[in-house]
């Protein structure tokens, strides 16, 4: 009979019956390792195109290899809006929500209704959602992790993106347990713009639940200026009162004003 043609199959059968060595050699020379973002197949679009999805390109770009940080407040909302509805063009509207809630942080801390009356729909309110939420959670990790007390900077950071910008009073808790590492947080009322009513007996009560050794009350005002009223020293110095004798300490009452802080125990309040 003739001979047969040679073949690639028959060439690497034979290297694996007389070689088996070098033909794994051959076989594992065809794959390269990925490595990087080929690793993960994160793959891009090449740079250059133009117009609407070229500028998206470019913002994802800046955001995965240069960092988040490099992005102005508004190109950074806008990556939150199309890539929460890929569909919509985000541009025009950033301009628009900026002018109208005045940053991007009080943006994120705007109700539903508010950014559905701004012209976002059920998506890009949703994406908004994600990101702040995502944040706190952040935030709130690392309080969870050391005592409250040393880290005073990152509690009043943390309380001030949770409520700095409501248009509303809000009265929250800080539960800490005996080496004051947070234990839970919950917001405990929700007022009006002047005004949160605060049952010192569901404080307390809540706290023995919980099964906490001290505790920091927080509330907002919505006016921008966190100095004390006369009722927010009576309703702490009564917290103090119900809550010492069982053991419980309040630690401090923070006020929270727009981009400033009061804190009760540092005025000699507590």
């Amino acid at each position: 009979m003739g001979a047969s043609p040679l073949t690639q199959s028959t060439v690497m059968s034979e290297a694996k019956t007389s070689h088996p060595q070098q033909a794994s050699i051959v076989a594992r020379t065809k794959r390269q390792p990925r490595t990087g973002f080929a690793k993960h197949q994160l793959r891009l679009p090449p740079a250059g195109r133009d117009g609407f999805y070229g500028h998206r390109e470019r913002l994802r770009r800046c955001l995965i290899f240069a960092g988040a940080e490099n992005l102005p407040d508004s190109e950074l909302l806008e990556v939150i809006l199309f890539t929460a509805n890929p569909r919509a063009d985000a541009e025009p509207l950033v301009g628009e929500l900026i002018e109208r809630f005045g940053s991007l942080a009080e943006v994120l801390s705007a109700d539903a209704e508010a950014l559905a009356a701004a012209g976002l729909g059920p998506p890009a309110i949703a994406g908004v959602k994600l990101v702040r939420e995502a944040a706190l959670r952040l935030m709130r990790a690392e309080l969870h992790e050391r005592p409250v007390i040393g880290a005073w900077d990152k509690l009043v950071d943390y309380c001030s993106a949770q409520i700095g910008y409501s248009k509303i009073e809000e009265f929250h808790l800080l539960f800490l347990d005996r080496k004051n590492v947070l234990i839970k947080h919950e917001r405990q009322q929700r007022g009006t713009v002047n005004h949160t009513p605060v049952y010192t007996r569901e404080v307390v009560k809540r706290a023995l639940e919980l099964g906490a050794s001290a505790m920091i009350m927080v509330h907002n005002h919505p006016s921008g200026d966190p100095t004390p009223s006369q009722e927010d020293i009576a309703v702490t110095r009564d917290i103090v009162k119900a809550a010492t004798p069982l053991g419980i300490t309040l630690h401090d009452h923070i006020i929270i004003g727009r981009g400033c802080y009061t804190s009760l125990r540092d005025l000699d309040l507590i």
